[in-house]
């Protein structure tokens, strides 16, 4: 994504394009890797140290609100942010805590009896487990031979 299609895509969100939120944007859409926000801070005042922690995590927070950034909760972990605008699932690794990208698929919609009065906004899925680096490890320690 170029620089005048993140400052539309946050114009037209209601956000005003700061140099700051740009960074954080901007950032988000290069990297795939679902970053925290400690990395993200870190990363942008690499390139321009005028970026606050607090700015940085309230930009964070703003981005989340507008739906143009996702905020994916990992047990235990600091929380890691995916600004991929396909709609995908993911898969989070019990081990190393790495976030995955997972293909989207559609997920049925509850009853509306079990959902009582709630209003249902989306719904996704988080498929934990041992990712493809960490699960040879495992299978290597209990010797478990893998079969393809």
């Amino acid at each position: 994504m170029d620089a005048e299609a993140i400052q539309q895509c946050l114009e037209g969100s209601g956000l005003r394009c700061t140099p700051q939120r740009y960074a954080v944007m901007a950032f988000l859409m290069e990297h795939n890797r679902h970053p925290t926000a400690a990395e993200i801070f870190e990363a942008v005042n690499r390139v321009d140290p005028r970026s606050s922690r607090a700015t940085t995590y309230n930009n964070l927070r703003d981005l989340v609100r507008a739906g143009l950034v996702r905020e994916v909760a990992v047990e235990g972990r600091a929380a890691r942010f995916d600004a991929k605008g396909m709609r995908h699932h993911h898969f989070i690794c019990d081990r190393c805590g790495n976030v995955e990208d997972i293909q989207w698929y559609d997920v049925p919609r509850p009853a509306a009896a079990s959902l009582g009065k709630r209003i249902l906004r989306e719904s996704e899925l988080i498929f934990r487990g041992l990712c493809t680096k960490c699960a040879p490890r495992r299978a290597a320690r209990k010797g478990v031979v893998r079969v393809s």
